[in-house]
């Protein structure tokens, strides 16, 4: 099982909007709600790859409960640390299918007092039990000292536990600040870490081994449509997908992660395990919502996935 902890889930609402642009009204052909946020997508990919995910993290209000309900009827096992107050947020996606060209805008969402960090570590403690990988997606909710998140990663690797982080910020900087924690970034984002500019897979693959010296931890850096490229002990690997027509790439980083640690709980080498990721992300992008995607469309995936040895 792999815990998918989201510090700051959303009710998401996606609309496919031909031609959407600046100004003006439109009509969107189709329209998608569900429960989102890096964590639930990762655990929905997991599920689709025919994993056991398990969702946690904070929810609050009327938005948490109904998230709760589209869960529960989506069959994905959940365990929530609720806030008193506050309301989870909503995120709105245009997807313009002409243009290929997603528009996302996110509210902040509510605040987790010191208090509801520490009921969150009892309950990922609890919910972990019987799992060795935890992976932690999105931003921390606002106002949130780097320091609460840095102290949880902290008791959860002291527990024993795998803990992978793909997020921004704060709580970027605190699982780097730590060390021990495999990430995933992109290439902008780990540009910025290293202050380097990434614009290659070569480039890729010598920011992503020396972050991963630094931190002592497997590091893998996404860039779209070329792939990924993954450092881990002292080896690199590149994976490429297939060309797609793109219906929405919303969630594609997170099916990407799914494939990911799918694959390494199942003891594949890292090669594969990168392979299945990127093929899982693209899978995800043939259709809308986060991390659905057909067990006949990431097959196809994979087998139009190309790897190779960087180093």
């Amino acid at each position: 099982m792999i815990v998918c902890v989201t510090p700051n889930p959303t009710m998401d609402r996606t609309y496919v909007i031909p031609g959407y642009g600046d100004g003006g009204v439109f009509r969107s052909s189709t329209h998608h709600v569900g429960a989102g946020g890096k964590g639930i997508n990762v655990a929905r990919a997991v599920s689709g790859l025919g994993g056991l995910g398990l969702c946690a993290g904070f929810l609050a209000g009327h938005t948490g409960q109904h998230i709760t309900e589209m869960l529960t009827a989506e069959g994905i096992r959940q365990e929530w640390t609720y806030l008193e107050n506050g309301e989870t947020r909503t995120c709105i996606v245009m997807a313009d299918t002409e243009r290929q060209i997603t528009t996302v805008v996110n509210e902040t969402g509510p605040e987790a007092l010191p208090e509801d960090w520490a009921r969150l570590q009892h309950d990922l403690l609890k919910a972990s039990a019987g799992s060795e990988f935890i992976c932690f997606g999105g931003s921390l909710p606002p106002g949130a000292p780097a320091a609460l998140f840095k102290d949880l990663l902290c008791v959860l690797r002291e527990a024993g536990k795998i803990v992978w982080v793909d997020s921004s910020g704060a709580g970027l900087a605190a699982a780097l600040d730590l060390g021990g924690c495999g990430i995933k970034v992109n290439q902008a984002e780990i540009g910025a870490i290293l202050n380097l500019t990434v614009t290659t897979p070569q480039a890729a693959a010598e920011a992503a081994t020396q972050l991963s010296e630094r931190i002592q931890a497997p590091v893998v850096v996404t860039m779209g449509a070329a792939g990924a490229v993954l450092s881990m002990q002292g080896e690199v690997w590149r994976a490429t997908p297939p060309s797609i027509q793109i219906v929405s790439d919303v969630g594609s980083g997170d099916s990407f992660f799914a494939g990911l640690l799918v694959g390494f709980l199942r003891g594949h080498p890292p090669v594969k395990a990168l392979r299945q990721a990127v093929a899982a992300g693209a899978a995800n992008a043939l259709s809308m919502g986060g991390g659905r995607f057909t067990w006949d469309q990431f097959e196809a995936m994979m087998n139009g996935t190309q790897v190779e040895t960087l180093r």
